[in-house]
């Protein structure tokens, strides 16, 4: 267990429920992700309004990759603080990582580590077409960019932009 040092990071803090829990007393996988999901929410309703506002009209966050890896069993009681940073902003797109640490008198321990990329898109859903990132949510991320993270657009610089959307090899 250590302690972590200045703080970069959106915190969502979270109490591990029995609901959460498997047969043997441990929390089920899923979990983990939809705490991912919860920590983005909380995100959005503390420094981007606008974008919950927009996503009741056409704006979607499509969840593109998610990824997870377990270091320690936590259970039921166990207090969490999920802590959300910026990892990569490209003109559409936006990759979190996520460390689960486990928070016990005083201490703090890493029982997890997660990724989320997500792509900004608007129009119906039969002709859903990549969008640039907010604005606000772009401003509202960077406070909270990891170290090392990549800064090729992160400032809201302008970047090419294929005839699909995509700003790079790969990119919807």
């Amino acid at each position: 267990m250590k302690q972590y040092g200045p703080r970069q990071y959106y915190e969502y803090r979270h109490v591990v429920g029995f609901e959460e829990t498997n047969l043997v007393g441990n929390v089920y996988y899923v979990n983990y992700l939809r705490w991912q999901g919860r920590c983005r929410e909380m995100f959005l309703r503390e420094h981007a309004r606008d974008v919950i506002a927009d996503l009741q009209n056409d704006l979607k966050l499509f969840t593109l990759k998610v990824d997870c890896e377990f270091l320690a069993e936590i259970t039921a009681f166990d207090e969490l603080s999920i802590r959300m940073r910026l990892e990569d902003l490209t003109q559409t797109q936006v990759e979190f990582s996520f460390d689960y640490v486990r928070l016990r008198e005083g201490l703090e321990e890493l029982v997890a580590r997660g990724r989320q990329r997500v792509a900004c898109m608007r129009g119906p859903n039969a002709a859903t077409l990549p969008t640039p990132v907010p604005e606000s949510l772009r401003r509202a991320l960077t406070r909270y960019q990891a170290r090392g993270a990549s800064s090729a657009h992160r400032a809201g610089a302008p970047m090419p932009v294929a005839a699909n959307g995509a700003t790079r090899p790969g990119e919807a």
